[in-house]
């Protein structure tokens, strides 16, 4: 939504009424009330463009280590993958790889989460939707940057919460016999993980 600030201290009040691919009509009333000031649009997805971007560089520059080899799709820039790098057994003998598709309406909702390598974790069903308390509906706010959700979602993988299940066998399993389910995890991710970065 674009903004108006005249910075002059006699508009006491401010309007903007925006339509998408259309110029801003700002009404500043007050002292000098009925001055209005015309500011281009841009289309809604072509503004918002340069937010995806500037994240996307903020986490490459930040050189996560358990975030790598990120990839955005060229013809829509809204679909990022990347993979997973554990650092804590039964994880760390593979890698990870994640998409995330932001919404039209992002940030002000959340983005989705989805595993494309197949994972033996109690939060990660077997197609791969994570439960992930920072991106549900009732927990998301617009101030969390996409870097913090994949730091919350490394910590889930290093770290199962059996106690908020998408598969309940895996959760009794970890609560139950860890010994076993560590073996299973691990078995299963030299399987079916995907190799790990060496730099």
């Amino acid at each position: 939504m674009s903004v108006c600030d005249p910075q002059v201290s006699d508009y006491q009040t401010l309007s903007v009424e925006v339509q998408d691919d259309a110029d801003a009509q700002c009404t500043c009333d007050g002292l000098n009330k009925g001055i209005k000031a015309t500011v281009k649009q841009r289309p809604a997805q072509e503004a918002c463009i340069w937010g995806y971007e500037q994240e996307l560089e903020e986490i490459r520059k930040s050189g996560m280590k358990n975030f790598r080899n990120i990839q955005v799709d060229e013809s829509n820039i809204l679909t990022w993958q990347g993979l997973i790098v554990p650092d804590n057994p039964p994880y760390d003998k593979g890698a990870f790889r994640i998409e995330i598709i932001f919404p039209a309406e992002y940030p002000f909702k959340p983005p989705k989460i989805t595993f494309k390598t197949k994972i033996y974790h109690p939060n990660i069903d077997e197609k791969g939707q994570v439960c992930l308390p920072v991106i549900s509906a009732e927990n998301w706010k617009p101030a969390t940057k996409t870097d913090q959700v994949i730091q919350s979602l490394i910590a889930l993988v290093n770290d199962p919460q059996p106690e908020h299940p998408l598969r309940a066998d895996l959760a009794e399993e970890y609560s139950k016999d860890r010994k076993k389910f560590f073996k299973n995890a691990e078995e299963f991710t030299k399987k079916h993980g995907e190799k790990r970065p060496v730099d």
